[in-house]
């Protein structure tokens, strides 16, 4: 993997960053609203966003003495298009799957062959 491709996926192992960046789906928001959303400190909530940003998930922009944090969807991009490798293969039904399932078990078994004892 490319470096910048594991500073994304380090980014998003951690479940308070996925909630952040679910959080700025909606809209952008200042520092002090995505950390009133959790019950940790500001600073820890500070820690998380920087991870995010030299991800390159978020931005961060000063107004005034306010900082305010935007979800950057193209840093997903290559971690998408990385991921979709995989799933070139084609999907599994599951429900046709199950019906397979259930007509083979449920069909009639073969009575067994009683064993032919041969006369001597």
């Amino acid at each position: 993997m490319m470096p910048n491709l594991d500073t994304v996926f380090a980014a998003l192992a951690d479940p308070t960053r996925r909630a952040i960046l679910s959080m700025l789906l909606e809209d952008d928001m200042a520092v002090s609203d995505v950390a009133s959303a959790f019950p940790v400190s500001l600073a820890a909530v500070s820690k998380h966003l920087q991870v995010l940003a030299e991800a390159g998930l978020i931005s961060q922009e000063k107004r005034g003495r306010i900082t305010w944090c935007r979800l950057e969807p193209d840093a997903l991009r290559e971690a998408s298009t990385w991921m979709a490798g995989f799933g070139m293969m084609e999907a599994l039904d599951l429900d046709a799957f199950e019906r397979f399932l259930e007509r083979e078990l449920t069909e009639e078994e073969p009575e067994p062959e009683s064993p032919q004892v041969q006369a001597t």
